[in-house]
């Protein structure tokens, strides 16, 4: 793993390590692009440049690059995790990799470049504050590179970066480069995406990833690594919205002071002592006098922190239930209108599905498809009353019971949900409530 020079210092202690290592921001980003663009090898390049691979790792890929007759070690078997995908050479499932700096923690979603497991990506990326467009430098822009920077933009992801791969197969062409960055600036100016970026590399080599590439003088840019550790992410985060989802209740005997805990996640916002909270849909009122952390008492709480909040008086929420400040309210409705992408290979039709919001189950059933998008030229098209596999667009949802949310605009955790089969169990759509 890279260190820094501090955590190299010998006189720290473990706990001084452990301690440095959980202040370092987390960087969650995904790689997407067409079939053979470079996804594997690129995060097996930042890989193995940063030295964030194991002994073992490293000495089974270089026995499997042996094995493939391959003269140098690929790369690309550092993700290709599945025997599968290393017979094929192509990535099927999406594959997750750790890796830090002495800057930042980083969480890699590998995802496939083929048609039908587009909807992998949307899996892959839910989270993600950014994410790595893959470009073939001797392809130029593919339907897939439009399909996924609509997904990007759609998932309301904050910041993209496009790497024009493979640059050394053009001799580090200026113009090539240049031409691939007007044609997809022309396309993404239609698109919700505020932060785009651009470098030319090549995985396989390393031009710009982790080192700068003495073959583009012409390129004045950061190298992928350098933008990795600096972009700056804590705006994307929503810490206006207080909402938290309940996961259980704590026994009164175990209770601080004979208080009143709930455990849960912080989904967006802020929680300190002595605000005034209610939970939803019970509508009943406490005040927070407590918040425990792994054994830590704390002042306030934050995003996706696991915590337990102590309150005044016994409150009646299980899981399912949210709780929020008394001053900011969620929507309540039990008709919703979202956008959607379709992961099943069975069509949609007129059964009921199950709606998981959060961690609420509410029957629901498909009222109106509004219209479907061309992601080649972003058209809309309407009169279409089936939706299948990879398509995107918008639809209304009735559902037999109310529920508490906020646009996906506004609030990612809180606005968006999945449909289920109630008969295979099979995840069919991914929605993001308008």
């Amino acid at each position: 793993m890279a260190t820094s020079k501090s955590m190299k210092n010998k006189n720290l202690s473990l706990k001084e390590i452990t301690n440095s290592y959980l202040k370092m921001s987390l960087l969650r980003f995904c790689v997407v692009g067409s079939v053979d663009d470079g996804k594997s090898t690129l995060i097996g390049r930042l890989l193995y440049d940063t030295k964030s691979i194991l002994i073992d790792q490293l000495k089974s890929v270089k026995n499997a690059s042996i094995i493939k007759g391959n003269k140098e070690i690929n790369l690309a078997f550092f993700t290709d995790g599945l025997k599968l995908e290393r017979e094929k050479g192509i990535t099927i499932d999406v594959a997750y990799r750790y890796f830090y700096t002495p800057f930042r923690k980083f969480i890699i979603a590998d995802t496939p470049g083929h048609f039908e497991f587009t909807r992998n990506m949307v899996t892959g990326s839910s989270l993600c504050n950014l994410v790595i467009i893959l470009i073939d430098a001797t392809k130029g822009i593919t339907e897939q590179t439009r399909r996924h920077a609509f997904i990007a933009s759609l998932m309301q992801i904050p910041h993209l970066v496009v790497c024009i791969n493979k640059i050394d197969l053009v001799n580090y062409d200026k113009k090539i480069y240049y031409d691939i960055v007007e044609q997809f600036m022309t396309f993404s100016s239609k698109l919700n995406i505020s932060d785009i970026h651009f470098i030319p590399i090549s995985a396989k080599y390393g031009d710009n990833v982790v080192k700068r590439s003495k073959n583009t003088k012409w390129y004045d840019g950061p190298t992928l690594l350098w933008l990795l550790n600096n972009i700056y992410i804590r705006s994307d985060y929503n810490y206006i919205d207080a909402r938290f989802a309940v996961q259980f209740t704590i026994s009164n005997k175990l209770t601080l002071n004979s208080s009143y805990g709930i455990a849960g996640k912080v989904l967006s916002g802020v929680f300190r002592n002595n605000d005034k909270i209610i939970t939803l849909p019970k509508n009943e009122k406490a005040r927070i006098i407590a918040i425990h952390s792994a054994n830590k008492e704390l002042n306030e709480t934050f995003y996706y922190e696991n915590v337990i909040l102590y309150v005044d008086v016994p409150l009646n929420v299980s899981c399912g239930d949210i709780i929020v400040k008394e001053n900011n309210l969620p929507e309540v409705n039990d008709k919703i209108s979202a956008m959607f992408c379709w992961l099943s290979e069975v069509p949609s039709n007129n059964q009921e599905y199950l709606l998981i919001h959060i961690s609420k189950k509410v029957e629901c059933k498909i009222t109106d498809i509004l219209y479907k998008i061309d992601v080649n030229t972003l058209k809309r098209y309407n009169n279409d009353n089936v939706i299948t596999i990879n398509e995107i667009g918008r639809f209304n949802l009735q559902l037999n019971e109310s529920i508490y949310y906020d646009s996906f605009r506004k609030n990612k955790h809180t606005g968006s949900f999945i449909l289920v089969c109630p008969f295979t169990h099979e995840t069919v759509a991914a929605g993001m409530i308008v």
